[in-house]
């Protein structure tokens, strides 16, 4: 077989990067195990002792803040005889008992209680069967983890992609950003194909045409972007950001212009307990930012929610979409516009979940034909670009998934 990194060729990537087992086994080591994966957000897990379980990789994990307010991040399984501690999405717990024969975890995961312990002799010591923690970081609220005990840190990955992730969390309007709720589902294809879709406007009109006939005249002209002047940019180590709506990409700025049609209910409502200015602030973060912002490997930051993938096997991905609000004293009538207006269109009966996974199925399904052909990654690439960070196209190249498949090479070179 031709050696993994040159089945990626610039503008091109091999069908096989979607079908073939044994570049998924080597994806989940050589990416998934060595690099920051996104697993939570700080709100999520507010209090010590709150949890919550998700995966890095293949590999179960908790999320929970200790006696001292701290995050970690521990694999899902008792040292003893591997059953998983916690089955529940997420709760709150004092320690993390094992379910089977009763070992029992602090929340820093040192092993605190044992039953029975002289039958495994005078060498038998607690403190040699921690559970295995995983380094963490974060930055604006968000929480990464990785396998690799040493490294660079989260902010050096995040590298310029950091700024963009700044401009997002403004959709919080001076409150802090918190999740809202999500929903997830599973899709019959690999996770570059979800990867690669959150960078891409050119699919836009075709498959979502139906949202776009939902809208309002005004709102439909402002998703319009592939008649303005947006552009999608690499921001190195495969991360990238797709910008359809210039005028929205910092919320703080340009703050006197008309309230859209659609928010002016709203604006009335808040108008009742806030001046001018905190109802413009407020009214303009509730429709998100104007730009789609790809953290490698696994977190997009869209609009204003979070996309986040999980594989689950070469030809099977789980998507969960995480409605985003204000939280603390954020105002109740605009977190509920939020929530409609992601229902709209990210929500299980809205118009873009619906569709993007039937083109994700389609697309898997077309890679088992014709297995010498290549899949095209070349709209808009300058010779001298090949998706190196800095490099930018218009709002239709495919700018953000040559980037993507950049790191993706470099990685997967032994």
């Amino acid at each position: 077989m031709t050696d993994i990194p040159d089945l990626f060729q610039g503008d091109r990537a091999h069908t096989s990067l979607y079908t073939d087992p044994e570049i998924f086994d080597t994806e989940m080591e050589r990416i998934f195990y060595r690099t920051w994966v996104w697993v939570a957000h700080e709100s999520e897990i507010p209090d010590p002792g709150d949890y919550l379980t998700t995966h890095v990789g293949l590999q179960p994990v908790i999320v929970n803040r200790d006696r001292d307010g701290e995050i970690q991040v521990h694999v899902n399984r008792c040292r003893h005889r591997s059953a998983a501690l916690c089955s529940d999405r997420r709760g709150n717990a004092k320690n993390f008992p094992c379910p089977y024969h009763g070992w029992v975890y602090g929340l820093r995961g040192d092993l605190r209680g044992v039953p029975y312990p002289d039958s495994y002799g005078p060498d038998f010591k607690k403190e040699d069967y921690p559970l295995r923690s995983l380094r963490v970081e974060t930055y604006a609220g968000l929480v990464f983890a990785t396998f690799a005990r040493e490294g660079e840190s989260l902010r050096e990955f995040l590298g310029d992609a950091a700024g963009w992730i700044d401009l997002f969390m403004k959709q919080g309007a001076g409150f802090p950003v918190r999740v809202a709720g999500e929903h997830r589902f599973r899709f019959p294809g690999n996770w570059k194909i979800q990867l690669e879709n959150t960078t891409d406007a050119y699919h836009f009109p075709v498959v979502h045409r139906s949202f776009l006939d939902s809208l309002d005249a005004q709102t439909e002209d402002l998703f319009s972007f592939l008649r303005g002047d947006g552009y999608v940019r690499s921001l190195g180590n495969g991360h990238s950001v797709m910008v359809m709506i210039p005028e929205l990409v910092d919320l703080e700025s340009n703050l006197d212009a008309p309230i859209p049609d659609r928010f002016a209910g709203l604006a009335d409502t808040l108008r009742r307990d806030y001046d001018e200015d905190r109802v413009r602030r407020i009214v303009r973060a509730v429709g998100g930012t104007g730009f789609n912002l790809n953290l490698f490997p696994n977190l997009a930051c869209s609009l204003s929610f979070f996309r986040v993938l999980r594989p689950i096997s070469v030809e099977e991905t789980e998507i969960r979409h995480v409605a985003l609000g204000m939280g603390g004293q954020g105002p109740p009538a605009a977190n509920r516009m939020r929530l409609r207006l992601h229902e709209h269109f990210q929500g299980p009966m809205g118009f873009g979940t619906t569709d993007d996974a039937e083109v994700w199925d389609r697309v898997q399904r077309g890679a088992r034909g014709g297995p010498d052909l290549w899949i095209l990654l070349n709209r808009g690439r300058d010779a001298a670009e090949a998706g190196r960070p800095g490099s930018q196209g218009d709002v239709s190249a495919e700018t953000g998934m040559r980037a993507a498949y950049r790191m993706w090479q470099r990685m997967m070179t032994p």
